[in-house]
């Protein structure tokens, strides 16, 4: 069996510190309730500057600038303990800054809704001019910006969601209808920041791996959010819309959603799509969620903390037909939350890790790692949440011990050397698994590890029509090379024979008769 194989992952943060405030499910909800909000007033105190976010430890891990891995040797709090010269840039993508942000949420826009003021738009398209995934074609899709007294306008008297930078208005985002509120300004401020992450993350991929855009035949965009208007609030398509931007000439594509575990099963599907022969490269690619900015600053706040939550989160991994080199996606065993299993932690843990293995004959332990719900401990331990990943890891432990292939006494020896620090935002889809795409990628190319187990998981009952979880599984493998066809006589030959054969008998007998 042929199986496809992932040929890259890139990885980017957008800090945007004024969206925490104003798209931030947490802090827009209290603006409801109450506009003198203490809490509001205090959260902007705790927002940090774009150096510190650049210089926060497990960004720079999902970035690729140090392993996951490496952050178990940093000091936490790890916000008190920043990275010595921290780069902007990393192996896998960056940290963009918001200015920027703004600048291509006006690129990716394709109905004139985000209105950007003129000085502004002259400073950030000389800022762009020198980025490397940016060329003439984007910064002329700025066009020449607006009067500040035109976005003033915008805001008072048609509720447009104002942008600011380091406190200074510099534009908004319009509303698309009148009275759709799926088409409110607010919601196309979500819809823009989604598809503007996705294109950068996109971007970094076919500039890092060398990928003409013509290569890519199909994408699926895997975020939680979802487009559409009244008549059909997620009906539309990000990953055309995404892959427009892109310049992606030669794909079609579609969204695929399944909160966290979206990402997962998109991957899946994309392998199914390469290894059917149905295309040859496939993107899975996923932009950020403005809603879960700030999804803990209470706490945070209260604890006298940074805001954390203040990146959005993107990624574009790339599935490709089978060259001998890169790590396959092994799909004879793919880990399945089934409708029936139930949904206490073991059962969905037994049905994602334990069953897909037995299918094959493999043991717990002989996955060398496992990329679980990758959040940061520090953004939701403050919550009450706990550590994420080493809850998960605790369980899997749990379940080897119980199948007799590891010692109690030895599960935190697993767990450090199976698992790995949590290291990514809490956008939701970003964490669940996919985090480590790239750095397993790297590893597995490099001798380091021979496998890891990429594991899923979603909580369906979040939108009140099931009370089911949902959780899949594959695994990632050291390419052992293309298998050579086996000599042999094909089907058409064998037919061939066969109608020789009896040609030749039919001859035989008339012979017979005619005697």
């Amino acid at each position: 069996m042929s199986f496809p194989v992932i040929k890259g992952a890139s990885y980017v943060l957008v800090h945007v510190p004024h969206l925490v405030m104003v798209a931030g499910t947490t802090q827009t909800m209290e603006r409801e309730a109450n506009t003198d909000s203490p809490y509001l007033k205090k959260a902007l105190e705790h927002l940090r500057s774009y150096d510190e976010v650049v210089a926060y430890a497990p960004n720079q891990a999902y970035i690729g600038n140090m392993l996951p891995d490496e952050l178990a040797n940093i000091p936490r709090p790890w916000f008190k303990n920043p990275v010595q010269n921290a780069s902007r840039f990393g192996k896998y993508g960056e940290i963009f800054p918001q200015d920027e942000f703004y600048a291509l949420m006006k690129i990716s826009d394709t109905f004139d809704l985000v209105v950007l003021e003129k000085e502004f738009t002259a400073k950030i398209r000389e800022k762009l001019s020198k980025h490397p995934c940016f060329g003439e074609k984007d910064l002329a899709r700025l066009k020449e910006g607006s009067d500040i007294s035109e976005i003033e306008k915008l805001i008072n008297q048609q509720g447009a969601e104002e942008l600011l930078h380091e406190g200074k208005l510099v534009g908004c985002v319009r509303r698309a209808h009148e009275k759709d509120v799926t088409l409110s300004s607010h919601v196309i401020l979500e819809n823009i920041a989604c598809k503007a992450s996705g294109v950068l993350a996109l971007r970094h991929l076919l500039k890092i791996y060398n990928i003409s855009p013509e290569e890519i035949d199909y994408i699926i965009e895997c975020s939680e959010e979802a487009c559409g208007d009244m008549n059909q609030r997620g009906g539309g398509n990000f990953a055309k819309a995404i892959g427009e931007i892109v310049g992606l000439a030669n794909a079609t594509g579609s969204d695929t959603r399944g909160f966290c575990a979206g990402p997962s099963h998109a991957l899946i599907n994309a392998a199914a799509l390469v290894q059917a022969g149905v295309y040859k490269n496939v993107v899975v690619v996923a932009g950020g969620a403005t809603a879960k900015l700030g999804m803990n600053g209470r706490d945070h706040v209260n604890k006298e903390m940074p805001i954390l939550e203040d990146v959005l989160g993107g990624f574009a991994i790339l599935v490709s037909e089978n060259d001998g080199v890169n790590p396959i996606i092994r799909t004879d065993f793919i880990g399945r939350h089934l409708i029936g299993t139930g949904s206490s932690p073991q059962a969905v843990m037994q049905s994602i890790v334990a069953d897909p293995l037995d299918r094959v004959g493999m043991k717990i332990t002989d996955i060398d790692k496992f990329s679980v719900e990758m959040q940061n401990p520090e953004i939701t331990e403050p919550a009450g949440a706990g550590d994420v990943p080493k809850a998960n890891y605790k369980m899997i432990a749990a379940l080897a011990v119980k199948r007799g292939e590891l010692q109690k006494a030895d599960m935190e020896t697993f767990i450090e050397k199976h698992g790995m620090p949590g290291f990514a935002p809490t956008q939701g889809h970003v964490p669940s698994g996919v985090p480590f795409i790239g750095p397993a990628r790297d590893m597995i190319l490099e001798g380091k590890i021979n496998n890891a187990m990429i594991i899923g998981k979603g909580s369906l009952f979040l939108a009140r029509m099931t009370n089911l979880f949902d959780g899949v599984s594959f695994v990632m493998e050291k390419n052992r090379g293309i298998e050579k066809k086996k000599e042999g006589i094909s089907e058409e030959e064998i037919k061939s024979i066969i109608a020789e054969s009896l040609r030749e008998f039919a001859s035989y007998l008339m012979g017979k008769i005619q005697k």
